[in-house]
């Protein structure tokens, strides 16, 4: 066999092999695996703020406690000096305002149940006479004797204790437990008439100072005529 003869079988051999050979195609990559996109969180609702607080706040102590002020008897008193072994009650109250008077009985028989068990009680008239004449020192006498107060009703001369308390209404109450920390704050009950009155705030609270026991509800809306402040 020639040169040329060898050659072409050589050269035919490397075609046979090049055209019977299957050409790998690439692998395709698979996809990588995503996992599924979680949905964010959600927000929690936002809460809306409390209003601030204005006045004496829960756990406080009694602003101005050492402030005489003239009972109906003539004679000087201050919230310290009414206050008893296991607390005192502060009632903002008057005698023109109609939620006043149809809380009064009410509010001196519960003065007076409780300053039994311990408790001192202190009334204090905030009002400026020149708006409301029957809020004169004559006439917190004359309301005083008509209910039998047992306990001292005293005259805000200036209405600064009621101003230091950021008191609003007539009536309001503040309750001070043995430690002098305000403990209620609020109204008497809920309900102006007697007969449709469901929650005792008042007395609940009360009941609890008097056992040395936290108070369940120690915040509730005074409703009551405003403070009639006098000027200066």
């Amino acid at each position: 066999m020639t040169l040329i003869q060898r050659l072409s079988c050589a050269l035919g051999v490397l075609l046979f092999v090049a055209c019977g050979s299957e050409s790998a195609e690439p692998a395709t990559p698979e996809p990588e695996a995503t996992s599924a996109t979680e949905a964010p969180p959600e927000a929690p609702a936002e809460t809306p703020e409390a209003p601030a607080a204005e006045g004496l706040a829960m756990g406080g102590s009694a602003p101005m406690s050492a402030t005489e002020m003239r009972n109906v008897d003539g004679e000087m008193h201050s919230i310290a000096s009414v206050g008893q072994e296991k607390g005192t009650l502060v009632l903002f109250t008057c005698n023109h305002c109609p939620y006043a008077v149809a809380w009064q009985d009410r509010y001196v028989a519960l003065a007076h149940e409780f300053m039994e068990q311990g408790i001192g009680v202190i009334a204090i008239n905030s009002n400026d006479d020149a708006e409301y004449p029957s809020d004169s020192f004559e006439g917190t006498v004359a309301r005083a004797a008509e209910l039998s107060m047992r306990f001292p009703y005293v005259m805000d001369e200036t209405s600064d204790v009621a101003r230091a308390f950021g008191a609003e209404k007539t009536p309001e109450a503040y309750l001070f437990d043995a430690e002098g920390h305000l403990v209620y704050h609020g109204a008497i009950d809920d309900s102006q008439d007697p007969a449709n009155v469901q929650e005792h705030y008042l007395r609940d609270a009360l009941t609890a100072v008097a056992a040395g026991t936290a108070v369940a509800q120690a915040q509730t809306n005074a409703v009551g005529c405003s403070i009639k402040f006098r000027e200066g």
